[in-house]
């Protein structure tokens, strides 16, 4: 890594990265949970900000820009989550 990489922000290598979007969502939240969960941490722990309320309340997940961290698994248990079919999901470059 140059000394020009380093410097950059987290957010700046992040979006270097690149994405080879499956068909079908990898991410799928149990909706009718959803709608019942008070905590809703999907929507503040996610670090590629991927979940959002919906106008009728409902989560809407854009899995096109998952990490692939797991992150939402560890804090929520009302979703399926696998790994994106094989060649898909996100290719890191710097972040």
């Amino acid at each position: 890594m140059t000394y020009e990489q380093e410097k950059l922000s987290i957010e700046a290598k992040l979006g270097l990265n690149t994405y080879k979007i499956a068909k079908a969502a990898h991410i799928l939240p149990d909706q009718a949970r959803c709608a019942v969960c008070r905590e809703r941490w999907c929507l503040r722990i996610c670090p590629g900000n991927l979940y959002s309320l919906g106008a009728d309340g409902q989560i809407v997940l854009n899995y096109e820009g998952c990490l692939e961290c797991g992150t939402c698994l560890v804090v929520c248990s009302h979703l399926t989550w696998e790994y994106p079919e094989g060649g898909c999901g996100v290719q890191y470059r710097l972040g």
